[in-house]
């Protein structure tokens, strides 16, 4: 980034919709995946939700421009007394990797944890997600745990 650039990390609003949708089509296609249109609309309205239940978004913006998002969620835990943040969704677009957007959404991420008195904040990637785990090996720690999910 530039001396003049201006990065900001916030909560998503509606007005976000056409550029969120823009960074989280990249996301999926990124993970070789695609979700239809329904999906698209339930999941910004959840986002944009109060219930606790529900989604909480953060963008990055650049200059007025979004250029990255992240998606994460309270939930109890069976093993804690306070709730857990899982981190699902976290995106940059390619031509400012490398920039801090990244570590800002995180960052975002753990100050509504603590915010919200859940001081755990866990998340998955794909084993193949060289660059970000390089920032991921910097601000968090990697677990021992492998995922499995019903076929």
């Amino acid at each position: 980034m530039a001396i003049k650039d201006t990065l900001i990390v916030r909560p998503l609003k509606a007005a976000d919709e056409q550029q969120w949708r823009r960074l989280w089509h990249d996301y999926l296609e990124y993970y070789e995946t695609s979700v239809p249109e329904e999906v698209y609309v339930s999941s910004f309205a959840r986002l944009l939700g109060d219930d606790p239940q529900d989604f909480n978004g953060l963008v990055a913006e650049l200059n007025g421009k979004l250029v990255g998002l992240t998606h994460y969620l309270f939930h109890r835990h069976g093993w804690k007394i306070e709730n857990t943040c899982y981190l699902q969704d976290l995106y940059a677009d390619p031509d400012v990797r490398g920039k801090g957007i990244g570590r800002a959404l995180i960052e975002g991420v753990y100050t509504a944890a603590d915010a919200a008195g859940a001081p755990a904040v866990y998340w998955l990637t794909q084993d193949f997600n060289i660059q970000a785990r390089k920032l991921y090996d910097l601000i968090a720690v990697l677990t021992p745990f492998i995922k499995y999910q019903r076929p």
